[in-house]
Formats: C-alpha cells, structure tokens, sequence
C-alpha cells in the first residue's frame, strides 16, 4: 500500500505518554508503527511496512563509513515499535519525547511517506524558517528534479 500522508494535526500527550494519531491516517497505521529521533529535532513515525524499505535501504549501506554509523546510532537505535489501540493512541516513550523536547502539546505532520511529531514551539520555528527559505528551497529542488 502506498502511503501519502498530508496535513497538519493538533495534539497532547496524554498522562501515560500517549499521543492520538490523526483518524483519517489510521487505517494505514493499524498493522504497526515504527516511532524513531527524527532529523531537526522532531520525531519520526513510520508505517510498519514502510519502515521495513527504510531498514533494508539502511543494510545496504556500507558499515565502514563512519556517517552511516552515526545515522544508524542516531536513527535507528531509539526506534520503537508499537501498536495503536482502539482508540488510535500509541506510545511515545520517555526518552523519544525528551529527545523532540514534547511534553504535553504536539503537533503530528504528514511527510507522505511517513509522519512527525513535533514540539509545538519547535513546529511553528521550523514551520517559520521553511516559509523564509521557501523560494530558495524551491530553485535548489527544481534543480535537483533537472538532474534525474
């Protein structure tokens, strides 16, 4: 199934440490999800399926270059996985929240392929920096998109 996940979610951190996924975004998520330190200081929540072609592109990576060991480090040893409930709520552990720095409001975005979750005030400055930088983002990925 390919995944395209859009939008801009609102959402708190339950007592327990639980955040609510988005309902429309559910059904694509109730095989299982892959929650791991995003890039930029956010979280990155991954369908089980999708993970899956992330972890196997990471094993194809040559081990002797030091990068690929810090992404590793970085990426893939603070994944957890967990199972949405009835309720569509997962887990966020201690150490994942601590790291994107989330504490009671979040807010969940789509990113296609996969899903962050972001502190609110961090969400709102990266949100903020990319809107600044959206007209030199957008040459330099035109450009990228010439060269395929």
């Amino acid at each position: 199934m390919e995944h395209s996940f859009t939008g801009e979610y609102q959402h708190t951190i339950d007592d327990k440490g639980r955040i609510t996924l988005p309902a429309s975004f559910r059904p694509e998520l109730e095989r299982g999800v892959v929650v791991t330190r995003g890039l930029d200081g956010c979280l990155f929540l991954y369908p089980q399926e999708e993970w899956d072609k992330v972890v196997a592109k990471i094993k194809e990576m040559p081990l002797t270059d030091l990068n690929v060991r810090k992404f590793i480090r970085h990426f893939v040893s603070g994944a957890s996985p967990s199972q949405p409930d009835k309720q569509g709520r997962i887990l966020l552990p201690a150490y994942l929240r601590e790291y994107a720095q989330i504490e009671t409001d979040a807010v969940i975005t789509g990113s296609l392929s996969w899903l962050e979750i972001w502190n609110s005030e961090r969400w709102r400055e990266a949100l903020a920096t990319a809107e600044q930088d959206s007209v030199s983002t957008a040459s330099q990925i035109t450009e990228l998109f010439r060269s395929l």
